[in-house]
């Protein structure tokens, strides 16, 4: 097996284990879009169901800045973990949580003055869905700071390795909000206000246990207020901004869909489209899950300058989340019935149609926008400003909105369902255009198709990549890594360097990584040639293992201690160890 398809075979199978907790990040969210959407439809009234739908924009807002916060900060996270910069990936870390609690203060003070003094006819003329809005609103101003702080935590444990505890968190808050729904709607009946009270002290919950981590000095991120430097704010924000736009404009979208709705087909319009969309954004945790792997795959790529994960990246994105999210879409629109029931149970009521067409049609918008979110964060990631602007316009306001207001008068309800399918066709299209743009001619491979730069990392010339799965593999590649050396005029003790200490940390790896567990491992090497420099690149998907950390503890009157890490640590000009998203990333330059 040669080194590139061994790279991204690993790849491919991180990115497949890192997925399912991100599904469960995703599902936090829309876990309690269901709950609450079952408790109002079922125990207070369509009215409320209105007042959840309303409310959905303002969250949306809330969430797009979050999204610029995190976005921005785990990018930056991710090229300075690239890096080995540990000291502004602190900084980073410490920026988020300050203007996370900075900006949370503001929603609260919003949220407060909309229902203390009923200040939401902006949001609704309807008097009976109006007062309930309001109360609404009060108890989601509580969970406003766990809301932004939580999604955040989310992120940063991804970094670190670890999920698991954010999986905890999430599953602990499901329980914790059907719990409280449970105890404030149906046994204290406070409606509305016992509705977002349910999710906002569910989602305080779900902070607590995953804060406690950051607290615990266990973490490699922590808040460090005294070396704070507001510099890289400006830049969490220039590349969180671009990726988060199609949020922003989605809150534009949801004000406009709803006042379209609201005067074309009624407030009856808004209840409907607010169950089938709760429904739905349980399964839109999957691309969001998808996205989630893929942007630290992309960030951690783009600061190692590392061409081939990149478009790797891609390739696993085409060939296996597409057709896995294809397989959803197929079965939630089989499903449109039973799932409309989960809200509504008399089909002679106009609703009940309603929500079963958003079941129908909507989902065929989600393969689509898989490749409309990896290109934006690709862009995003790369500073492909413009092209990342255009997609978020168009996918957030635009082509919704537009196409909405086109077909509502012969379409009625569904003129919504249709427009969202049709912007995942024009944004789809838009990404292969500016392709065709950039490069003068149709993409002929994933590098075209994504316009990497020709400067971008090191030519396929200056660099060899490997597999090892055996001690047999290991004394091969440090045969070929010496001949690469030497055929780009490598001097032959440099050469011979080069190979010896391939061999010595490969082999480590063999005879102990392999080993400690039942799993089925690989090395995957790489050698690059760069400013007459030999950089060698070792990651692996075994136990984390420092060899440097190894090399200090050896005893110096020992000479035989850890012989062969000791010797790569004397003849390298320097090395560097980091565990990745799980992976062990070793870099020796020579």
């Amino acid at each position: 097996m040669n080194g590139q398809k061994a790279n991204a075979m690993m790849l491919t199978g991180l990115m497949f284990r890192l997925l399912p907790i991100q599904i469960i990040l995703s599902v936090v969210g829309s876990i309690n879009g269901i709950v609450s959407g079952f408790f109002a439809s079922n125990y207070v009234g369509v009215e409320a169901m209105s007042a959840v739908g309303i409310y959905a924009p303002i969250h949306m807002l809330i969430t797009s800045i979050s999204t610029i916060l995190v976005g921005g900060s785990v990018i930056l996270c991710g090229k300075y973990m690239g890096k080995n910069e540990t000291e502004r990936m602190q900084n980073v870390f410490s920026l988020n949580l300050i203007c996370s609690l900075l900006v949370s203060a503001l929603f609260i003070l919003f949220f407060l003055l909309l229902g203390l003094f009923d200040l939401t006819g902006f949001l609704t003329k309807d008097a009976a869905v109006r007062p309930l809005l309001n109360r609404y609103f009060l108890g989601q101003a509580i969970g406003v700071i766990p809301l932004m702080l939580g999604s955040a935590f989310a992120s940063f444990l991804s970094l670190e390795n670890k999920g698991r505890l954010t999986l905890i968190a999430s599953l602990v808050y499901i329980v914790a909000n059907v719990l409280l729904n449970f105890l404030f709607v149906q046994m204290l009946h406070l409606e509305a206000f016992g509705l977002a009270l349910a999710s906002s002290l569910g989602m305080w919950v779900f902070l607590a246990v995953q804060a406690q981590y950051f607290f615990s000095g266990k973490s490699q991120l922590r808040v460090d207020l005294r070396r704070l430097s507001w510099g890289e704010s400006g830049e969490i924000l220039r590349i969180g901004l671009p990726g988060a736009a199609s949020n922003v404009y989605q809150t534009a979208r949801g004000l406009i869909v709803n006042r379209l709705l609201e005067a074309f087909v009624g407030s009856v319009a808004i209840s409907a489209f607010a169950a089938s969309d709760s429904i739905l954004r349980f399964f839109w945790s999957l691309p969001g899950g998808m996205i989630a792997v893929s942007r630290m795959m992309i960030s951690v790529s783009v600061g190692e300058e590392d061409r081939q994960t990149l478009t790797d990246v891609m390739r696993v994105m085409f060939r296996r989340f597409l057709p896995l999210m294809a397989c959803v879409s197929a079965l939630i629109i089989l499903c449109a019935e039973p799932l409309t029931r989960v809200f509504y149970r008399d089909p002679s009521e106009p609703v009940y149609m309603m929500t079963v067409w958003g079941f129908r049609i909507l989902p065929l918008c989600m393969p689509l926008s898989i490749i409309c979110m990896h290109f934006t964060c690709y862009g995003q990631t790369s500073g492909k400003t413009g092209l990342v602007h255009l997609l978020a316009l168009l996918d957030g306001l635009v082509c919704v909105a537009g196409f909405t207001a086109l077909l509502i008068r012969p379409l009625g309800m569904n003129s919504v369902y249709v427009a969202n399918v049709l912007n995942g066709v024009v944004t789809t299209l838009v990404i292969v255009a500016y392709a065709c743009i950039k490069q003068k001619r149709l993409p002929r491979n994933m590098e075209e198709l994504m316009v990497i730069p020709d400067g971008f990392g090191v030519p396929e010339s200056e660099r060899m990549d490997l597999s090892v799965r055996s001690m047999e593999d290991v004394v091969r590649v440090s045969e070929r890594v010496q001949s690469f050396c030497l055929d780009r005029g490598i001097d032959a003790r440099r050469a011979a360097l080069a190979g010896l200490a391939m061999e010595e940390m490969a082999g480590n790896i063999v005879d102990h990584g392999f080993t400690k567990d039942k799993k089925s491992h690989s090395v995957d090497v790489r050698v690059v040639h760069k400013d007459d420099d030999v950089i060698l690149r070792i990651k692996d998907d075994c136990v984390p293992f420092d060899p440097g950390e190894r090399a200090k503890l050896s005893d110096p009157d020992d000479l035989t201690k850890n012989i062969g890490i000791r010797m790569v640590f004397g003849i390298a000009q320097d090395v560097q160890y980091q565990n990745i998203l799980g992976l062990n990333v070793l870099m020796v330059r020579i």
